[in-house]
């Protein structure tokens, strides 16, 4: 895939925070900033739905790369496996939600919020009430609203990357375990 804007040229000193922080400038803030406004609120927003902290990361993270493999967001994907190395998660795991379906590595909890965020990703969405009650019993309301917003979040940036045309940078060849391809039949079901 190739970039359908050009990149803009940012800030310099954005440019030297983004490579100290991820070791590279990230090509999706360099096509959004072909409007800063847009770029700017894209990164607040981004920063703050990371802070929130009433649902366990380790589910954040499977349900945003679970979306993220869904929609075909590999720098999604790429990024988010980062950020579970990052953040000291479970990489075993991590590693193996692009097939989530057939590794045995997670828990009943962790494929259903796996499925829950595909079901969300779907176009329409599918998710029905028993999935949502089951989760909402399992985590509590903080965490489910939590969930569900940062799921929403993770499809705004994912569609918006695969749109422009962004694609995998290589940030998840910095761990240690690697990141597992999809399979060939991917099964993604359309309920949760």
């Amino acid at each position: 895939m190739a970039l359908r804007l050009p990149k803009a040229e940012l800030p310099l000193e954005l440019k030297e925070n983004m490579t100290k922080q991820l070791g590279a400038v990230p090509e999706n803030v360099e096509v959004l900033w072909h409007s800063p406004q847009v770029a700017q609120d894209n990164l607040e927003f981004g920063g703050r739905v990371g802070a929130w902290d009433a649902a366990d990361a380790s589910l954040k993270s499977f349900a945003h790369m679970a979306a993220a493999v869904q929609v075909g967001c590999s720098w999604c994907l790429d990024v988010g496996y980062f950020q579970a190395h990052n953040e000291n998660l479970d990489l075993a795991k991590a590693s193996q939600v692009p097939r989530w379906r057939e590794s045995d590595v997670f828990t009943p909890l962790e494929r259903d919020v796996m499925a829950y965020s595909e079901a969300m990703t779907n176009t329409p969405p599918t998710v029905t009430d028993e999935s949502y009650a089951s989760l909402l019993d399992r985590l509590g309301p903080a965490a489910m609203v939590e969930l569900t917003a940062h799921i929403a979040y993770v499809n705004l940036a994912t569609r918006a990357n695969v749109a422009n045309g962004v694609a995998s940078q290589g940030f998840s060849a910095a761990c240690e375990v690697p990141l597992a391809g999809r399979p060939e039949k991917s099964g993604v079901a359309s309920t949760a």
